[in-house]
């Protein structure tokens, strides 16, 4: 069976992945299932099967969409300002990034598990998402950040994109999880995405 025209594949790829994001937010990655998805959708099971094999290929298209905002806004931001200053960029970061929350949520907690059961094809278009937010990056440090080497810039992308992982356990503590590390003596101190990011991207670009 066809999949028609490429509008019509991009169309109902973009119905696909805004229902597979409205249940994500509700159900989570393990209890949203192909099934849920064609459901909320106006295919059926048979028909997303002609654009997905499986939900964690449709879970990695999600998350390329997200890094591919990231990077659209990055680059909106980059066109409108020639100059900025370090502090300024650690807060264009800080602020892209985490306007993001499910490009954070599933990056540090099902990311193995979509890798892994998408075919190679569909991990590739993924990696070419993920590669363009590191180039993105790249070239808005080179740009804010005239004086800062090759060397120096591939340092920056080492520390900060490793960071990016971690940011959404830090930030989204559920209740029993806090009461568990009031319980063993570790005081909770709550930071937003956006200040842990800012915090640490600051401190990385000091002079």
């Amino acid at each position: 069976m066809s999949r028609g025209s490429p509008q019509l594949t991009e169309a109902r790829t973009e119905e696909i992945l805004n229902a597979c994001a409205a249940l994500y937010e509700t159900r989570g990655f393990k209890e949203t299932t192909l099934k849920e998805i064609g459901a909320a959708t106006t295919l059926t099971r048979t028909g997303i099967y002609l654009y997905f094999q499986t939900k964690e290929e449709i879970f990695l298209a999600l998350l390329a969409k997200e890094y591919d905002g990231w990077v659209a806004e990055m680059q909106a931001v980059m066109a409108e300002r020639q100059a900025m200053s370090r502090g300024e960029v650690a807060a264009l970061l800080a602020r892209t990034l985490t306007d993001h929350p499910r490009l954070l949520r599933l990056l540090s907690m099902n990311l193995y598990e979509m890798e892994a059961n998408s075919r190679p094809e569909r991990l590739t278009a993924f990696k070419r998402s993920f590669g363009a937010s590191l180039d993105t990056v790249d070239r808005l440090i080179l740009q804010y950040l005239p004086e800062a080497d090759a060397a120096w810039r591939q340092g920056f992308l080492y520390a900060f994109f490793p960071f990016i992982y971690g940011i959404y356990p830090y930030t989204s503590v559920t209740e029993k999880q806090e009461q568990a590390m009031n319980d063993a003596g570790i005081p909770y101190v709550y930071q937003s995405a956006y200040d842990l990011t800012f915090n640490f991207l600051n401190q990385i670009l000091k002079e």
